[in-house]
């Protein structure tokens, strides 16, 4: 039962001093949440409130659910920005069908998430490599914060691509709304000003550093009541200037996703696609936070909880959530102790869902967009591709063609694009493993690389040391090698594989094996193996390939040559040895 409800765990020990941390925690990210859900819903297309409901159930579900004591789940910019991808191809903006496909999208991303977890098969989230991610983030949060132009200087301009937003933005520039415009460039310099040098600023009027770091955090609330001050007395509402509106008062009513197949059918791909991409947000926040503190995260279990945490928010009216890095890190900052914390952060939307939403009503817009934009740059890491390309050319190239293909044709396309460069960057380096011919290094029993280190080798003896898995793609690459080095070395009467780092031998790969037994056989040359590792050595013992090998099976690669070149070998041994001797004695 603590395996799959890991509160069981740690509340045996809940204290009074964890439930104040937790409490001091939790009205910090509410602070912080709040202005956020209002964003990412109008980010996502829905209505201000839905990033409301999408902040409460699933905290609380996350609270009994989760392995992190830190992780904040909710709305966050990727996973908005990808469902108004997805829902915005099924139904225009503001209709009911519109808000409908969206739940359907949470309730459908959350249910492959739970089963996900319970066939334990995080591992699925592997196949999207850190370059791929990163670029994909990094050309997501350019979108996102290009896509909020258009609110902070009052104009019309929508596109899924960064080609698109950019064209229509210039398009329509003459129709800049002169009061939206200000109202959304002071929001934006109060925030970045704030999140700069706000601390440092109380920190030098003598406030106190907790106070000072609330304070902080709380910037954007105060945007928010400042600018909807602002507008509701002078009027702007009627200047042109685009606010929340209406925005109903009180708690979700719970309700069901509609089940048409043929929606469902048509949100699958994005509904696994936001799954997988908000596991993978999740699950790295999860783990780094926990191992400043020396706590494990059970990525199955994760699984499991985020995907409980979709459906309730689906059931509340909510739309697709994930681990947001943001608000946990000032989680973990503001020193929350237990998921504990999260359901408080829930309590505290509950009660800004009752009471504080009559307020909304001369919310600019542009100042939700400018909270949006100031969040969203942290995402944007460009200088991330020069480190990459710096340390691996293709890995390089795969960030740069994930971040073009994003930018140019939208995020459905780059993170697809993503998964197949991710594969095939995977194939295409397993396709050629590294293979190196080995000698013994004098004085030793270890053999190493011919190229790298001044060792000894025998002449009728070739020693070859394959270091990765043997499986389809790479099978044909150690024949070729092989027969290769066989045809311009007429000496070789033995050769042997040295497979220490060999983990797995798939069929293809035993056909290979069998094709290089038979060729060196037809040669006049003995094929030998050594080193190799029991999971491998079971699976070759229920084929044909050990009883038709032409030679035998050593331990070690030592073993091997102190019999097939006894006295090279042991010369070779033996020499640096008494000259090690020699020089200690004088």
């Amino acid at each position: 039962m603590r395996r799959y409800f890991p509160i069981l765990s740690w509340s045996r020990s809940y204290s009074r001093d964890t439930l104040a941390s937790d409490a001091v925690a939790a009205v910090i990210v509410t602070i912080m949440l709040i202005p956020q859900s209002l964003a990412y819903a109008l980010l996502a297309g829905l209505p201000a409130q839905v990033g409301l409901y999408a902040s409460i159930l699933p905290l609380v579900i996350y609270a009994v659910f989760g392995t992190s004591r830190t992780l904040a789940v909710g709305p966050v910019a990727v996973a908005s920005l990808m469902t108004a991808a997805a829902v915005g191809k099924l139904a225009a903006i503001g209709t009911a069908e519109y808000y409908a496909a969206a739940i359907a999208l949470a309730f459908l991303s959350g249910l492959m998430l739970l089963a996900m977890g319970l066939l334990r098969l995080g591992f699925i989230a592997n196949f999207l490599s850190h370059p791929v991610i990163s670029g994909f983030i990094t050309a997501s949060g350019l979108i996102i914060a290009a896509g909020q132009i258009p609110h902070l200087l009052g104009i019309k301009a929508k596109g899924e691509t960064l080609t698109a937003l950019v064209m229509q933005i210039l398009e329509n520039l003459h129709n800049i709304n002169i009061f939206t415009t200000v109202l959304g460039a002071s929001a934006v310099g109060f925030l970045f000003w704030s999140r700069k040098h706000l601390k440092g600023w109380l920190l030098a009027r003598n406030i106190g550093p907790n106070l000072a770091t609330v304070l902080t955090r709380a910037a954007p609330v105060a945007a928010v009541a400042v600018t909807t001050l602002v507008t509701f007395v002078f009027g702007l509402d009627a200047r042109g200037v685009a606010v929340v509106g209406t925005v109903p008062q009180g708690l979700p009513v719970p309700t069901l996703p509609p089940f048409a197949l043929d929606l469902w059918s048509q949100i699958a791909m994005p509904a696994l696609l936001i799954a997988i991409v908000g596991y993978v947000e999740t699950i790295s926040v999860a783990q780094t936070l926990a191992a400043k503190r020396r706590q494990r995260i059970d990525p199955d279990q994760e699984l499991v909880a985020l995907g409980a945490c979709n459906i309730g928010s689906a059931v509340s009216g909510g739309f697709p959530v994930t681990g947001g890095f943001s608000r946990s890190v000032v989680n973990f900052d503001a020193g929350a102790q237990t998921p504990a914390a999260g359901a408080f952060t829930a309590i505290g939307m509950a009660l800004a869902t009752v009471f504080l939403t009559p307020l909304l009503f001369f919310l600019p817009k542009a100042t939700l967009a400018a909270t949006i934009i100031l969040a969203v740059l942290t995402l944007v890491d460009l200088g991330a591709i020069r480190r990459t390309l710096a340390y691996s050319r293709t890995d390089g190239a795969a960030m740069i063609a994930t971040i073009l293909v994003t930018l140019a044709m939208g995020v459905e396309s780059g993170i697809l694009a993503g998964v197949a460069l991710s594969l095939f960057l995977h194939l295409y380096r397993t396709s050629r493993p590294h293979v190196a011919i080995v000698g013994q290094v004098p004085g030793t029993e270890h053999f190493r690389n011919v190229d790298r280190h001044a060792v000894i080798t025998a002449p009728d003896v070739l020693t070859v040391r394959v270091d990765e898995s043997l499986y389809f793609p790479n099978a044909r690459f150690l024949e070729e090698f092989i027969q290769e080095k066989i045809a311009v070395n007429k000496a070789i009467r033995h050769l042997v594989l040295m497979f220490p780092a060999v983990n797995a031998v798939d069929s293809s790969a035993l056909e290979s094996l069998e094709a290089i037994n038979q060729m060196l056989k037809d040669s006049n040359v003995t094929l030998h193996m050594s080193e190799v590792k029991g999971p491998v050595m079971d699976r070759l013992r229920r084929s044909h390939f050990l009883q038709d090998l032409t030679g035998d099976v050593f331990l070690t690669q030592y073993d091997a040559m102190a019999q097939l070149a006894p006295d090279l070998t042991r010369k070779t041994l033996a020499a640096c040895r008494r000259n090690t001797l020699r020089n200690g004695g004088q």
